[in-house]
């Protein structure tokens, strides 16, 4: 598996050295690390190869090979790893010595919050449209399921361009996720290539 770090991770880290914070740049990159070796953890239980693993500044990304191949059950538990990791590194820093206690513990529950919200590609995102699509496998339910998205990050970019500068961060990750999902869309007609594959799904 091939690990690449995403630019804008990069220049997020750079911003944490500049202020000297090397202490909370080597607790957030442990804890995405951590995050995404659940999720690689999950797709070696279901049988997924992953090609290549890109961490940005939500988590990461990966890339599976034949993904549309795998049924909505593996794709489930693939999701599921990175939150059920950052979840078990907060118990973990409960063990940790005092003054990593609770950055790590900090960092990973900020992990595990980010990554539920039930927008795509986020993994809470990733979970409900697994869902969505085990009761009703149509191409459709997903192009709306992205829709969706598309215009509740919109909302949320709007709101956050309006809180500047404080809202800074966040606004600048929402913009991320709203590329991904514009990303997303614009390949989705390689998804209809499949449907019939989708609709066998359910088994």
């Amino acid at each position: 598996m091939k690990l690449v770090i995403h630019p804008l991770f990069l220049i997020l880290l750079f911003f944490i050295i500049l202020y000297g914070n090397i202490a909370l740049y080597s607790v957030i990159i442990i804890s995405l690390l951590f995050h995404e070796f659940g999720h690689y953890v999950a797709a070696k239980l279901v049988g997924a190869k992953i090609e290549r693993c890109v961490i940005v500044p939500y988590g990461g990304e990966m890339k599976i090979k034949n993904e549309l191949a795998l049924s909505y059950n593996q794709l489930t538990i693939i999701a599921l790893g990175g939150p059920i990791a950052s979840a078990i590194g907060m118990f973990v820093a409960l063990y940790l010595p005092d003054n990593f206690t609770e950055p790590f513990f900090y960092m990973n529950f900020l992990l595990l919050a980010i990554n539920l919200i039930p927008i795509w590609p986020l993994d809470g995102g990733r979970l409900l449209c697994y869902r969505l699509l085990m009761a009703n496998p149509r191409i459709k339910v997903y192009e709306m399921y992205l829709s969706v998205s598309f215009y509740l990050l919109t909302m949320i970019i709007i709101v956050l361009l309006c809180l500047l500068p404080r809202s800074l961060s966040l606004a600048v990750l929402s913009l991320f996720l709203w590329s991904k999902v514009i990303g997303e869309w614009r390949v989705r007609k390689y998804r209809s290539a499949f449907e019939k594959l989708v609709m066998n799904r359910l088994t």
